[in-house]
């Protein structure tokens, strides 16, 4: 299996005092959690998180103590959207189990814990779930470093992790309770630059990346892969700050350097803002993002200036399979909304534990952590199955904006 990466994590779990909790879960007590999530507003939908708890409704069928599933998150701050997708998939994916008579007879229940998309509230967050003992797995968190801040603690405690989102390289092997169902950064870095190297034809590439643990490792990347490709040249790389809402300095250093395509290594936060902004300068210049950019968010914040966009995604939400059209519409009927490819990963990674946990006829976790490598999940993002390392192997659609609308690539 997977190596801890011992030196790293050190560091990390210092930061924090353990949870002194092992795998026995004392499953008739409800999991506690944050008291300072507040009200939220889950995409177009509305949920309430009072006290930092919000619980899936329980189907009529199933009886008996929940099965408690924690989905943590940002719930509140900039990329909000992100954890309450995260949140709106997975009690949506619970109330269908619940309709069914609930896993293994019992009702699944969705706890909900936002972690602001700090390393900080994450790491309380883990220490928490782990005291508490209750939670079957944790669906999360959403930024790569977050992700691997409180992963020692879910590993260490014996409890299931899979996130719908982490892309950094090093995330999955911090040991075999963790889980991405979500490729590798360098894959999808691979994947944008095709797009923009070998769909568009442009050989002279500027990146404006956010000064983030993933935004400096995948600008990192970026960089690499370019180097490797023949006939194509970096022009300019430029880092910003992630929160900042002024990127005129950067962009004039990518124009003035003669970039044909500016790629953006951010969330869609970023990719709105920097495609109005670059656009008023010059109108010709394409814009790449990433698949974290793949979010109604993006063509509100955007408008005109992302018609033409593009990036690589592990789902789409316009697809005419019966299953995949199923849940969308399901999904925009309840929430006000269509899902994004992250939300639908998220929506799977809940079904392939709660398969897991049927299928082991338990919740014990060493016993679902195993089962997890052996199952093939036939999901709306694919068939998704875990490799040796807790990572999955996904094809990718090319996606571009057409008409304020989010389209395959022709």
């Amino acid at each position: 299996m997977k190596k801890v990466l011992a030196v790293l994590m050190a560091m990390v779990l210092s930061m924090a005092a353990l949870a002194g909790c092992g795998s026995d879960k004392e499953e008739s007590k409800a999991p506690e959690t944050q008291a300072d999530a507040g009200e939220t507003k889950a995409d177009a939908g509305e949920t309430k998180a009072d006290a930092g708890e919000t619980k899936a409704e329980g189907g009529s069928e199933a009886s008996g103590d929940p099965i408690y599933i924690a989905v943590a998150a940002p719930m509140t701050g900039d990329n909000e959207n992100y954890g309450k997708g995260f949140y709106n998939a997975a009690t949506m994916m619970a109330e269908e189990w619940n309709a069914k008579g609930g896993c293994l007879g019992r009702p699944v229940e969705i706890v909900q814990y936002d972690d602001k998309n700090s390393p900080e509230e994450a790491a309380s967050i883990a220490q928490k779930i782990a005291s508490d003992g209750n939670v079957a797995g944790v669906i999360g968190h959403f930024a790569s470093g977050v992700c691997m801040v409180a992963a020692p603690t879910y590993q260490e405690n014996k409890i299931i992790e899979i996130s719908p989102s982490s892309s950094h390289p090093d995330y999955s092997g911090i040991g075999e309770y963790i889980f991405r169902n979500n490729t590798v950064i360098r894959t999808e870095a691979g994947a944008a630059l095709d797009i923009a190297v070998n769909d568009l034809g442009k050989t002279k590439i500027g990146v404006i990346s956010i000064m983030t643990d993933w935004g400096t490792s995948t600008g990192t990347i970026v960089e690499e892969l370019l180097a490797e490709m023949d006939g194509v040249e970096m022009v300019a790389h430029e880092e910003v700050e992630e929160s900042s809402d002024d990127y005129s300095p950067a962009i004039t250093k990518l124009n003035d350097a003669g970039a044909e395509v500016c790629v953006c290594v951010g969330m869609y936060s970023l990719d709105g803002p920097v495609a109005k902004q670059y656009k008023a300068i010059n109108p010709d210049i394409q814009i790449i993002g990433f698949s974290n950019a793949y979010d109604e968010q993006l063509l509100e914040l955007g408008g005109d200036a992302v018609e033409g966009m593009c990036f690589p995604v592990l789902f789409y939400s316009g697809s005419d399979d019966p299953a995949i059209k199923s849940y969308v519409d399901g999904y925009t009927e309840k929430f006000g909304g269509a899902p994004s490819a992250l939300t639908s990963q998220a929506y799977d990674s809940v079904g392939m534990l709660l398969t897991a946990i049927e299928e082991c006829g338990t919740t014990d976790s060493e016993t679902v952590m195993k089962k997890l490598y052996e199952i093939t999940y036939p999901g709306v993002t694919g068939e998704t199955k875990f490799d040796e390392i807790g990572d999955v192997q996904k094809e990718f659609v090319k996606m571009t904006v057409k008409d304020g609308a989010f389209v395959p690539m022709e």
